[in-house]
């Protein structure tokens, strides 16, 4: 198993789930993916809880905020950018058109964070690593592979992660987008159509690597999950399905038809 040890700055690398039910989302990822946990104390805030492979950390949970459980607001997974001066990114993000959702923040030794939205409404964060690198485990099984901004503005968002993260874009013929870093292809972004439900907003979905798609999806519904989106190609690339655990929070689970890119770092 390859240890990702570092990432270059403007790649994806964590994720993590807001949730209004810690117990229960552990049993259904615990049971989806094979993750271990390790609960973290953070006094008044209650735990976070990192998943993890091995003893390697995937991914992250916390429980959250009661006012957004007030409002209604289902739980969630956020994708985060690694970047040496998130200060800098939130500056960025301001004359982008974005906005500054947390200020930069300290978060105990682990490392600086803040989040953000782009003009389109999709939600991120940036990661400043200090003792917490991200994820030490991706483009592997049961490990997030792929991130994805789902936009109902392609050429906004297009301007504004070229201008805040200097990434790179190239769209195929489908009009499917590829985002790199100094050539490396890292993260992806499609125009959401009809088929998208007027109710789910602009987002970014991770996607997590798994070996049997159909296996995923029985599993998760077995877990108390639903599927949304049952397997289906994606063209030459593979097989996805698009799950919501039983609290409300959506992801992908993809198996790819070839090999995926060596890990960063």
């Amino acid at each position: 198993m390859h240890i990702v040890k570092g990432y270059p700055d403007g790649v994806f690398a964590w994720v993590d789930l807001s949730t209004n039910d810690t117990e229960a989302a552990k049993a259904f990822y615990t049971g989806l993916f094979g993750w271990e946990h390790v609960d973290m104390p953070l006094g008044d805030f209650g735990f976070y809880t990192m998943y993890q492979i091995d003893g390697h950390n995937v991914a992250g949970m916390g429980p959250m905020p009661p006012d957004m459980q007030e409002q209604g607001v289902p739980p969630f997974w956020s994708s985060y950018v690694k970047h040496s001066d998130v200060d800098s990114i939130a500056a960025k993000t301001a004359e982008a058109g974005g906005t500054v959702m947390m200020e930069p923040m300290d978060i105990f030794e682990s490392g600086r964070m803040a989040m953000f939205q782009d003009p389109t409404g999709a939600v991120f964060g940036v990661w400043q690593p200090n003792n917490h690198i991200g994820a030490q485990v991706v483009n592997q099984p049961n490990a997030l592979v792929w991130n994805e901004l789902q936009t109902r503005d392609k050429e906004s968002a297009r301007a504004f992660y070229r201008s805040v993260f200097g990434w790179g874009d190239n769209e195929d013929e489908s009009g499917y987008v590829t985002y790199a870093v100094d050539g490396r292809i890292q993260a992806g972004m499609l125009q959401m159509d009809e088929n998208f439900p007027d109710y789910v907003p602009s987002n970014w979905m991770p996607y997590f690597m798994v070996e049997d798609v159909e296996a995923t999806a029985a599993k998760a519904q077995e877990l108390g999950g639903t599927v949304m989106v049952p397997p289906h190609e994606a063209g030459e690339m593979g097989t996805f399905t698009v799950i919501q655990d039983p609290q409300g929070a959506v992801f992908t689970a993809m198996r790819f038809n070839g090999p995926t890119d060596t890990p960063p770092g």
